[in-house]
């Protein structure tokens, strides 16, 4: 035995890298928690901001919906009035609306005014 020298390899376990029961303690530490205040808050602010847009978003909706529905319901109003004062104002509508006032309808045709132009000159 004196020439051979035998080599002894030790194998070290493979150590798997399982999630131990406190890696999750150890991911949310104080000192972790302290340092990420400012992004929390950040997040905080965002979130606010969100929630407040949508609630904008909503109340623009619901002025567009009442402004839509005031239009269409001026424009009714509006089609009933031009259908009425188009009525009216008929040539028979107009008779019947000057008879109590004793007012009729002229037999003769309007006459017409002329001036004649002077010469102011002197």
């Amino acid at each position: 035995m004196e020439g051979k020298t035998e080599e002894v390899v030790q194998e070290q376990p493979e150590v798997k890298q399982e999630k131990q029961p406190g890696a999750l303690k150890n991911l949310f530490s104080y000192d972790w928690i302290t340092k990420n205040i400012p992004f929390f808050f950040f997040l905080a602010l965002l979130a606010v901001l969100y929630i407040a847009n949508g609630h904008m978003a909503d109340k623009t909706i619901r002025d567009i919906n009442r402004t839509a529905r005031q239009l269409k319901e001026l424009q009714y109003e509006y089609k009933t009035l031009k259908s009425e004062v188009m009525f009216k104002s008929r040539e028979a509508e107009l008779i019947k609306a000057a008879q109590p006032l004793g007012l009729q309808l002229s037999d003769q045709p309007p006459m017409r005014i002329t001036l004649e132009k002077r010469d102011n000159k002197q």
